[in-house]
């Protein structure tokens, strides 16, 4: 299995996870232009985490210009005015089938209509959990195989940041309440079975708020797996 970034920030976001002659793509932030290299026929579909332009700016130019359906909740169809015909909604909890590949959305916290978190059965049997902004994680999920997940900022550096002034107080309030905090991303590993886990992807880190190489240390040390920052 192959996992493939083409952005994970707040420039734009989307990612092609490839197993054997399928791939299933996440978000759809990211120009088609830069992604060029993807074999647009072998891919089962897109999910689409939420409305917000880094994740999904591109969504009516990829069902224009390719074959591959999307795959939201009905608030992020709505908010981003896609056609129904090419748009297949997801329910929170409800699974849904995408070739091989099994998903299993389900609700995260964050300033949107619906947003959606996945947990992606592969056609081998791999087990994927992406979330992406969200502040929290209420559920539990069995065998997690491979983990990507938004690591935003850290508490401490935002603190400073606001301190010195170069983050606002109102910006602060906001990104606590929408996005994932390395203190609650390791809590969230604790509490969840990681006995099969064998790599972590570290998601949409912050550009002021983040530390890149501390980051991808003290997950390493917490899961003693590969990590990789998307």
């Amino acid at each position: 299995m192959e996992i493939q970034v083409y952005g994970s920030s707040s420039a734009g976001n989307s990612y092609i996870i490839t197993e054997g002659n399928e791939s299933l793509m996440i978000e759809a932030g990211i120009d088609l232009k830069k992604m060029r290299d993807v074999k647009w026929q072998s891919v089962v579909g897109c999910l689409i985490s939420h409305e917000h332009g880094d994740h999904s700016k591109h969504a009516h130019k990829l069902l224009s210009s390719t074959g591959v359906d999307i795959y939201t909740s009905q608030g992020t169809a709505d908010a981003l005015q896609l056609p129904g015909h090419r748009v297949q909604p997801l329910k929170a909890l409800v699974q849904q089938q995408l070739g091989s590949w099994s998903i299993l959305p389900f609700d995260v916290q964050h300033d949107v209509q619906e947003p959606l978190g996945f947990f992606i059965q592969t056609p081998a049997g791999n087990k994927i959990l992406f979330a992406t902004d969200t502040y929290y994680i209420k559920y539990k999920f069995p065998g997690i195989t491979h983990l990507m997940i938004e690591c935003n900022y850290a508490l401490d550096i935002l603190n400073e940041n606001v301190a010195n002034k170069r983050v606002g107080a109102f910006l602060k309030n906001r990104v606590v309440k929408s996005h994932f905090e390395l203190g609650n991303v390791k809590s969230f590993i604790k509490s969840n079975d990681m006995s099969q886990l064998e790599e972590v992807w570290l998601l949409h880190l912050s550009n002021n708020n983040s530390n890149e190489q501390r980051f991808k240390t003290e997950i390493q040390e917490l899961t003693g797996t590969p990590v990789y920052v998307g």
